[in-house]
């Protein structure tokens, strides 16, 4: 009888490469991979375990998966952020699962699994600096014409509020070799968009070359043959060289999109957060930006209620949101993460002052995507077709200004046939605060 495998990936697009490398790596061995957990005799949850909210889902998730062990299912695997963060927690716990890997071995799914099948208990977990061999194969769970493209691993910004460098160690970046590699093998298999991530794409070759050097992979990227168009996401601030806005504003393949975190505004939260930079700088990126890339899309993510902001240090950064009108934006309650330096500091913030905080920011945020938007009514923009919506009886996809699970989509009528991941001109004829509406242009 064959053996299937279920995976349920929870988090971030990083976590997600990981997952689809295990489904690669376990086709590659001979398992079947199944959609419907109720077929599986192995069931692995890919964890999240950066912020209170998302341990919680991991940790949900693992016991609704632990309910198909009453049926089919005989394996029950947590793998990702939180197995690594919290192994002994998990076995002790949640007896449920059978087998427990790290975050820098995913890549030894199929030995968990025969391990577990032969009624071991197998914890690979505590390497979160390894890194798995390069060129492993990989089964997209994207469209198929859109695909992310992990260029490093790990962080070394150690931010006082973020555990992600306990969980994932130490920045680390690719082998351009291996990039361009697996970009062609991408483009090969019909991918158009590939979406660079990184936990910093900024710091890209630092460790290699001894300076930032992500303006030189993407001039390589641009390069390769049957990719069209290239996102980067995760720019910080301060490493956002002048090198880097004139390749992007360059290569016509390379979206004028900019996903640059700022966390804060004011000065002394940014000091205490350990973020390397300041209002001014960030201020002035934001301006050299605009100018060089005209129509950019900017997009940030904002931390409220981190210890000790005060009311005045939160209008500082309302009025700073109001001035600079982010394209897009998301905003998270600060999650006081044990093990973290900001865990310790006074004053932590009531979590109903956070909610306060948050939804006036998104309340704010809304208007502003809102104007935003129907700015936009009149122009043409370039679309990524991704589906067909039966209830408003319009096609509907992405522009160059939208990425993929975050941001909004076009609707568009069309008597054209159209497939998942063409590319067509779209004059924009509606908006609300998300998405835009209009009629493809023959």
């Amino acid at each position: 009888m064959s053996f299937n495998i279920g995976l349920v990936s929870l988090g971030c697009a990083k976590n997600q490469t990981d997952a689809e490398t295990m489904l690669g790596i376990l086709d590659s061995d001979g398992y079947n991979i199944v959609f419907d957990a109720g077929e599986a005799d192995a069931i692995i949850v890919n964890t999240c375990g950066f912020i209170e909210s998302a341990k919680q889902e991991s940790i949900n998730t693992l016991l609704e998966m632990a309910q198909y062990k009453d049926g089919r299912c005989k394996i029950l695997i947590a793998s990702g952020c939180l197995a690594e963060r919290y192994s002994k927690e998990i076995a002790e716990e949640i007896p449920e699962v059978d087998a427990i890997i790290g975050t820098g071995d995913y890549d030894r799914i199929a030995e968990a699994i025969r391990a577990a099948a032969e009624g071991g208990m197998p914890v690979i977990c505590g390497n979160p600096n390894r890194d798995p061999e390069e060129g492993l194969p990989r089964i997209l769970s994207t469209p198929s014409y859109t695909a992310y493209l992990k260029i490093a691993e790990g962080c070394s910004n150690n931010c006082t509020y973020c555990a992600i460098p306990m969980i994932r160690g130490a920045f680390r970046s690719r082998r351009p070799e291996s990039i361009l590699d697996e970009a062609k093998r991408l483009a090969e298999s019909g991918v158009k968009e590939l979406i660079v991530i990184a936990q910093d794409t900024t710091r890209y070759g630092t460790d290699i070359y001894g300076k930032p050097s992500l303006a030189g992979l993407l001039e390589k990227l641009a390069g390769v043959d049957g990719i069209e168009w290239i996102r980067v996401h995760y720019f910080y601030p301060e490493a956002v060289t002048d090198e880097l806005i004139d390749t992007m504003a360059k290569y016509e393949k390379i979206c004028p999109y900019i996903d640059m975190p700022i966390q804060h505004i004011n000065n002394e939260i940014l000091r205490r957060m350990a973020r390397r930079t300041n209002r001014n700088e960030i201020e002035s990126r934001i301006r050299k930006l605009r100018e060089r890339i005209p129509g950019c899309i900017i997009r940030t993510s904002i931390i409220v209620g981190f210890p000790g902001e005060t009311e005045e240090q939160f209008r500082e950064l309302y009025d700073f949101v109001r001035e600079i009108r982010f394209d897009r934006m998301g905003v998270f309650a600060y999650s006081q993460e044990e093990g973290t330096p900001a865990a310790g500091f006074e004053n932590q913030i009531d979590e109903d002052v956070k909610k306060e905080r948050l939804d006036a920011l998104m309340t704010l945020q809304q208007g502003i995507s809102l104007e935003l938007n129907r700015a936009k009514i009149g122009s043409t923009v370039e679309v990524i077709a991704e589906g067909y919506d039966e209830e408003s009886f319009l096609f509907y996809g992405r522009s160059r200004g939208d990425s993929i699970d975050v941001d909004g989509k076009v609707y568009f009528g069309t008597e054209n046939e159209l497939e998942p991941g063409d590319i067509i001109k779209v004059k924009i004829l509606d908006a609300d605060e998300y998405d835009l509406t209009g009629q493809a242009i023959d």
